[in-house]
């Protein structure tokens, strides 16, 4: 499967020890998928939030797997699907665009939107659906 990851999801691979169980089940048996929005926000984030650790985070991109997309700058949505904050467009769009199975989020604002294609899962959701599949 083509697995987007959202930047929240990435800052906690980075960040977290305990993300690890994650990482290993999406890098071992999925195809990750970035794209450029993401990848931006997340330098931005970690410049500001911790800015300790920005030295790392260019071999930690490099080190993952991931197939880069670019998010273009003029997105229209309006009939593709409705989401509150507007940034996160990017990232649905993108993801979209790059034909992703599945979008995976920590953010609360993709809970309600309704798309066919991806699906959007929380990490515990992935996990735990990863998981079913995988013993079938």
């Amino acid at each position: 499967m083509r697995i987007m990851l959202d930047t929240n999801i990435l800052i906690s691979m980075f960040v977290f020890k305990s993300m690890k169980p994650l990482i290993d089940k999406v890098t071992e048996r999925h195809q990750i998928v970035l794209c450029s929005y993401v990848i931006d926000e997340l330098h931005e984030v970690i410049e500001k939030k911790f800015p300790t650790k920005k030295e790392n985070l260019e071999d930690f991109l490099v080190k993952l797997p991931y197939e880069l997309i670019y998010t273009p700058q003029i997105i229209d949505t309006h009939e593709l699907f409705t989401i509150r904050d507007k940034d996160d467009e990017k990232v649905l769009y993108s993801a979209i665009l790059g034909d992703v199975d599945i979008l995976l989020t920590g953010d609360k604002d993709f809970v309600d939107v309704a798309v066919e294609r991806p699906e959007i899962l929380t990490p515990a959701e992935f996990m735990e659906k990863d998981y079913k599949e995988a013993t079938e």
